[in-house]
């Protein structure tokens, strides 16, 4: 069985940054899921559990009330590792194109005063916020994100090598 494409990603290498995870063709739709990574993997502390929860409601709310980017946006939802999110938006456009979206969306997390949908009728577990934390993991986010606009290694995944039997089955490095 083939590993699914986001684990053809070498995560020895990769760094925080915006990623496209993958382009589908849905009933003649292009679909993009993009790879938000906060947190370099296996080597920095993935982000608190409270936080990312914080983050998701905060992040998911402004994205589907932006008015440029709302008819866009099909999900926003955290890693199981942990160390980011993935965003699904209709059509098919580079990471870079959507740093800017990305980058104040982080950023509006600074003024949040309170958590949308942190009330029992709303959330699953809604106990399990943490505002000021996720402030903290937006606000560092934010900031590597501006210092490395132009840095290449933050818009474009590193690969695993996939190494390929003499009976042809495949297999990664990472």
């Amino acid at each position: 069985m083939d590993l699914i494409q986001s684990f053809s990603v070498d995560h020895t290498k990769i760094v925080p940054g915006i990623f496209t995870s993958r382009v589908d063709n849905v009933g003649g739709n292009m679909v993009t899921t993009y790879d938000v990574r906060l947190k370099k993997p296996n080597k920095e502390p993935v982000i608190d559990v409270a936080a990312m929860h914080s983050l998701e409601h905060i992040i998911a709310t402004y994205l589907r009330n932006d008015p440029e980017w709302k008819d866009e946006v099909i999900y926003w939802g955290p890693m199981g590792c942990l160390t980011g999110f993935y965003l699904i938006l209709k059509g098919s456009r580079p990471s870079r194109e959507i740093c800017d979206l990305i980058l104040n969306a982080f950023k509006s997390v600074e003024s949040t005063v309170e958590v949308p949908g942190a009330a029992p009728v709303n959330c699953g577990n809604y106990l399990m916020h943490n505002l000021n934390m996720a402030k903290w993991y937006a606000s560092e986010f934010a900031e590597y994100l501006q210092a490395n606009s132009g840095n290449p290694q933050a818009f474009e995944y590193p690969k695993s090598e996939r190494l390929v039997t003499d009976d042809g089955k495949h297999f990664f490095d990472s």
